[in-house]
C-alpha cells in the first residue's frame, strides 16, 4: 500500500478529493522510529501532527507515583498530535514506538491552512475527537467503577475495537500487548493480568498464541463485560 492509500483510510482524509489528497502528500514528511523510541514527550511544546503508516504506538502519562499509564494503542491510519497543534499548548502525554514504525508528518503552520482551506477536513476532525472523547468518557466509567477482572476485560475489548480483526464471530488481535503495557493500561498488577487472562482462557473466553489473542465468541465477551 502505497502513501497516498494509507492517507485515505485516516478517518479525517476519507472523504477528501485527489487533488487534495496529493496536497497533503506534498505537504508532508515521512519520519521512522525504531522499537521503543519516543516520539514526543509530555510537556513538550507541539507543531506536528503525526499519521501512523506503519506500525504501533503507545500513548503514556505519569501518575503521580512515577508509574506509567497506557491511555491508548494506536495503528496503522491512526493520528495523534492534533490537540498541541489546536490550542498551542504543551503535550498532554508522551508517545512511544511500541515496534518499528513509519509515521507521517504534518507541521502546524501547514495542517491549520489546510483546514481552513479544507471545511471537510475541519468537519471529520470535530467528529473524530468528538469520538475520542465519547470513548474516553466510556473507558474512565468501566476502570472506574468495575472490579480487577472487569478492567482487564474492558482493556481487551478496546483493544479489539481499536485493531482487532473480525473473523466468523471471533475478533482476532495480533501484537497483543505484553502483560506490563496491559497492566498500565488497566489500573492493576502484572500478576492480575496473567491470572485473569487464564481464567478467560479456562472459561474458554478467549485463546492466545504467542502474542495472538483471540475473543473467541466477541458478542458473548462484550455482553458479558461491558
Amino acid at each position: 500500500m502505497d502513501r497516498l492509500d494509507l492517507l485515505r483510510i485516516v478517518p479525517i482524509f476519507t472523504d477528501l478529493e485527489d487533488e487534495v489528497f496529493k496536497k497533503i502528500v506534498d505537504i508532508g514528511l515521512e519520519r521512522k522510529y525504531t522499537k521503543n523510541s519516543i516520539v514526543f514527550l509530555e510537556e513538550e511544546i507541539g507543531a506536528i501532527l503525526f499519521i501512523i503508516l506503519n506500525g504501533r504506538v503507545k500513548v503514556v502519562r505519569t501518575d503521580d507515583n512515577g508509574k506509567e499509564v497506557i491511555l491508548s494503542i494506536l495503528g496503522q491510519g491512526d493520528f495523534f498530535g492534533e490537540m498541541a497543534l489546536l490550542d498551542d499548548l504543551p503535550r498532554s502525554a508522551t508517545v512511544v514506538a511500541l515496534d518499528k514504525s513509519e509515521l507521517f508528518i504534518i507541521h502546524r503552520r501547514d495542517f491549520l491552512d489546510l483546514i481552513e482551506r479544507t471545511p471537510k477536513v475541519a468537519t471529520a476532525l470535530l467528529r473524530e475527537l468528538t469520538l475520542r472523547l465519547r470513548k474516553s468518557n466510556e473507558q474512565i466509567e468501566n476502570l472506574s467503577l468495575k472490579d480487577a477482572v472487569g478492567r482487564v476485560a474492558t482493556v481487551i475489548l478496546q483493544l479489539a475495537d481499536e485493531v482487532g480483526k473480525i473473523r466468523k464471530g471471533a475478533v482476532v488481535i495480533e501484537d497483543f500487548p505484553v502483560q506490563q503495557d496491559l497492566a498500565n493500561m488497566a489500573g492493576t498488577s502484572r500478576e492480575t493480568i496473567s491470572r485473569t487472562i487464564h481464567q478467560f482462557m479456562h472459561n474458554n473466553y478467549v485463546e492466545q498464541k504467542g502474542n495472538t489473542l483471540i475473543i473467541k465468541d466477541y458478542e458473548k465477551f462484550k455482553n458479558l463485560f461491558s
